[in-house]
């Protein structure tokens, strides 16, 4: 008897309409390895699917961002004893809590850029320009503003508020941007992505065309090692399993600085992590059967 799967797909975030492509991907990669594959799209009435969800031997998780990723339907699935992929509640809210996750970095001995967290969009920042806003708890750099004059502060908080409860303001790092995918524990070929906007921005990310990728990153063999066992070590602090990707700057001098680890990366013709497991022969249908396979 074959697996039965289903993926959960869209969600009420700002980021569902990547979510339904990485869905889609998901489910031809589960059909193509012989899974009896089922796919769900919801906007917000998860419980609605409960009873047909706990039926299945697994859920393919591929929702991003919102309630998705920062452990709220993780903690749902596991009231519901229904297996998912992917990490689980605790470490989801974690790694979706941007200062947390940089508090344990930095803890750990990684660089990481000088941040503060903004609890109202009426606090003043106090690092020295030019520097990041950032919502503190979204993804794909919904709501990022890169701010190098006074001027420009106040709207990029109101930019930061509008996508999240806090935001984040973090030192800008001039750098060649790095990431690290990890499945099962163990670091792939790290990916340096040439963005054609000055940052790795939403569009960039998700408009066929307007990046270029690197894979394996053209950096020293010991760099690179360096990179891939920070990734992992932190990968474990912040109780992460099955996969992920962890994100980082390259500055001029050599020296790396952790900025986030992402526990559902995507899964869309342009995303990193089906690259990364590429370059170390893995297929696409390989990756999506060894997630599924970690996490039952």
């Amino acid at each position: 008897m074959s697996l039965r799967v289903a993926v959960l797909m869209g969600g009420p975030s700002e980021e569902r309409e990547i979510s339904l492509s990485t869905g889609s991907a998901v489910v031809k990669a589960c059909k193509s390895n012989g899974f009896e594959t089922v796919e769900f799209s919801f906007h917000h009435d998860i419980e609605s699917l409960r009873d047909a969800l706990q039926e299945v031997d697994v859920v393919f998780n591929a929702l991003h961002g919102g309630i998705g990723e920062n452990g709220e339907i993780q903690a749902w699935m596991d009231q519901n004893e229904i297996k998912y992929t992917g990490s689980g509640s605790k470490a989801s809210a974690l790694c979706m809590d941007k200062a947390k996750s940089k508090e344990i970095a930095r803890r750990l001995g990684m660089r990481t850029p000088d941040w503060e967290l903004l609890a109202s969009s009426r606090d003043k920042p106090c690092l020295a320009l030019p520097f990041v806003v950032k919502p503190n708890d979204q993804g794909s750099t919904v709501g990022l503003s890169v701010v190098r004059e006074i001027s420009e502060i106040e709207p990029a908080i109101h930019e930061a508020f509008n996508h999240g409860h806090t935001a984040l303001t973090e030192t800008y790092i001039h750098g060649r941007e790095l990431t690290v995918t990890i499945l099962g524990n163990k670091g792939y070929p790290i990916v340096e992505i040439k963005p054609s906007h000055e940052l790795y921005d939403y569009e960039c990310k998700y408009t066929p065309g307007l990046s270029h990728y690197v894979c394996p990153a053209e950096i020293p063999d010991e760099l690179a090692e360096n990179i891939q066992k920070d990734t992992e070590t932190i990968f474990r602090e912040l109780d992460c399993s099955v996969y992920g990707r962890a994100d980082y700057l390259l500055d001029e001098n050599g020296q790396y600085y952790f900025l986030e680890v992402n526990t559902l990366p995507g899964m869309t013709a342009t995303s990193l992590v089906p690259k990364s497991v590429n370059a170390a022969g893995m297929s696409f249908e390989k990756l999506i059967k060894s997630i599924i396979d970690l996490s039952i």
